[in-house]
């Protein structure tokens, strides 16, 4: 006889899940350790919220599904925000959540109604006869239809015994949704009328396949290649690529992206970050959404048609229609010409804000890209500083920036890199911040220390909550502003090397960290000058 706790946590290791990240309590201590003892890494937190953005950053960088495990009632409502965000981006994630079934327990709370309110899927271990079967569905659930799923484990069958059950068989990958061909003919009438395409790709075409697929396309109709924000890097070495599209592009990737008579979102939602309100919709565009998920079509704006399909298969049965046509589109010796001068941020003119004090961010963020490995995974948070480190650090491939931004909640940039960085092992995980956000998610300052890796974390401290202090502008800030805070030194408590940056000649310690053994994170304090709104808030709020 086993416990149905066993049960489950074998199950869904067998299901391919081997990454489960946490906070252990009563409730979910048995269910944890057989998964453990199945094969999978415990990977423990210093609270629910940052485990569950753990989770969700391992996930999107891996492509493989993970587990968050947390205790009944209050573990599950203390990692709420990072659910959320899982959620709205699709995360094929399973959220272990043992629940109080007895009215009168303190941790008792309508745990299906929390998972439903926040976008996540509730299931609910209902019989120990079943858990084994119950288990394999949510993990099918999760990855076939990229869906967080919140598995309700009822403490009372969750303790209960039942003969040894034979593992169930891993979860197999449901075969590409086939496109229409009605559907499939009239994408590649508009690919073949158009002259100045873009092809902007999403979170949907974040794989090998859907990139090979897309830029094959693309050199045949002549194509120039963006990604939205989540997508960054897909295209890093493709010498049409225009970057990211939105809030986030260089003028010249908005020029270019505004100036194109079809634009096709692979993907993608097309939505007001990655196509700026509409203002990257040029007037008369044929705009063209390809999804599996028939529902996203058209959600967020006006299409002249949709087109429900895989975005690798798409891309290729477009290409196979065309067969030996080829076309320069905007493809043009100009255009070429202009990528390689203007494109990058850097590249753009600005002045040099840095007053000895304070440093310009984009002064910071240029000489860090410049000292960083080029193998490097990039997470970044949420606040007025994002733009820099998102579109000045340079990123080798589409896993090399993960972006949890769906929520726009800050304080899950730091939990975001330590699940991507064990996804990618091999490469220097980089931790971009502002102060509210590091702040606020501090506690995981231990959890990168105690797991050992080798992470730098920038902070890009204003002292202030900068989106706040330049959405109001002319009104009092004393709710959003603080005195200077040392946070080198809260760095170094927590046992990181603490650096303090206010010009550019202090990034010196930097660099022989970089030439060091690396043997503890290093942590950058980085007094950034705070007058200015980025260019994207600018973009984001009007003004």
């Amino acid at each position: 006889m086993v416990r149905v706790a066993e049960v489950v946590g074998r199950t869904l290791v067998a299901c391919g899940v081997d990454h489960v990240f946490g906070v252990v309590g009563s409730g979910n201590f048995h269910v944890t350790g057989a998964m453990i003892d199945a094969g999978a890494r415990f990977v423990a937190a210093r609270h629910e919220g940052g485990a569950a953005t753990m989770a969700d950053g391992y996930a999107r960088t891996a492509g493989a599904p993970a587990a968050l495990t947390v205790h009944q009632g209050c573990g599950l409502t203390n990692a709420l925000t990072g659910i959320a965000e899982a959620a709205k981006s699709r995360t094929p994630l399973v959220v272990l959540a043992p629940e109080a079934v007895t009215l009168t327990s303190n941790f008792h709370v309508d745990q299906e109604a929390l998972a439903y309110a926040v976008g996540a899927v509730p299931l609910r271990i209902t019989d120990a006869a079943t858990a084994a079967e119950e288990t394999a569905a949510a993990v099918a659930m999760a990855c076939a239809e990229r869906r967080t799923v919140v598995l309700n484990l009822p403490l009372d069958v969750l303790d209960a015994e039942v003969e040894d059950v034979p593992l169930p068989a891993p979860t197999v990958p449901s075969p590409a949704r086939a496109v229409a061909q009605g559907d499939l003919q009239r994408l590649t009438a508009a690919v073949r009328a158009a002259r100045r395409p873009v092809f902007v790709a999403g979170r949907g075409a974040r794989s090998a396949p859907a990139r090979e697929a897309l830029v094959a396309l693309a050199d045949t109709c002549g194509a120039l290649l963006a990604t939205s924000a989540v997508a960054k890097g897909l295209f890093h070495d493709e010498p049409w690529s225009l970057d990211v599209s939105g809030g986030f592009s260089s003028p010249l990737a908005a020029e270019l992206i505004a100036g194109a008579d079809l634009v096709v979102g692979w993907g993608c939602a097309l939505n007001m970050w990655t196509m700026r309100h509409g203002r990257l919709v040029g007037e008369g565009a044929t705009v063209v959404q390809v999804d599996d998920t028939p529902e996203a079509l058209g959600l967020h704006r006006k299409l002249s048609f949709g087109v429900v399909g895989d975005v690798a298969a798409t891309a290729r049965g477009v290409d196979r229609l065309l067969g030996s046509e080829r076309a320069v589109g905007y493809r043009s010796e100009e255009v070429r010409e202009r990528l390689g001068r203007e494109l990058r941020w850097r590249d753009v003119p600005y002045t040099d804000t840095s007053d000895g004090g304070r440093i310009d961010p984009r002064t910071l963020t240029a000489a860090l890209d410049d000292l960083l490995p080029r193998e490097r995974v990039v997470a970044v948070d949420s606040g007025n500083f994002m733009g820099y480190p998102a579109m000045f650090l340079e990123v080798p491939d589409e896993q090399g920036f993960c972006f949890t931004q769906a929520f726009q909640s800050i304080g899950l940039g730091l939990a975001t890199a330590i699940g991507a960085a064990l996804a990618r092992p091999d490469r220097l995980p980089v931790a971009a911040l502002g102060d509210g956000g590091a702040l606020m998610g501090a506690a995981e300052l231990d959890t990168v220390r105690r797991l050992g890796l080798p992470m730098v974390v920038v902070v890009y401290n204003d002292d202030a909550y900068g989106a706040e202090v330049h959405h109001f502008t002319g009104e009092d800030h004393a709710t959003v502003t603080f005195p200077p805070t040392d946070i080198a030194a809260v760095g170094a408590g927590y046992g990181f090397a603490g650096v303090t940056v206010r010009e550019v000649g202090d990034l010196e310690e930097v660099r022989a960290w970089l030439d060091g053994p690396r043997d503890r994170p290093l942590l950058i304090d980085a007094k950034v000058v705070a007058d200015e709104p980025a260019w994207w808030l600018a973009e984001a709020f009007g003004h």
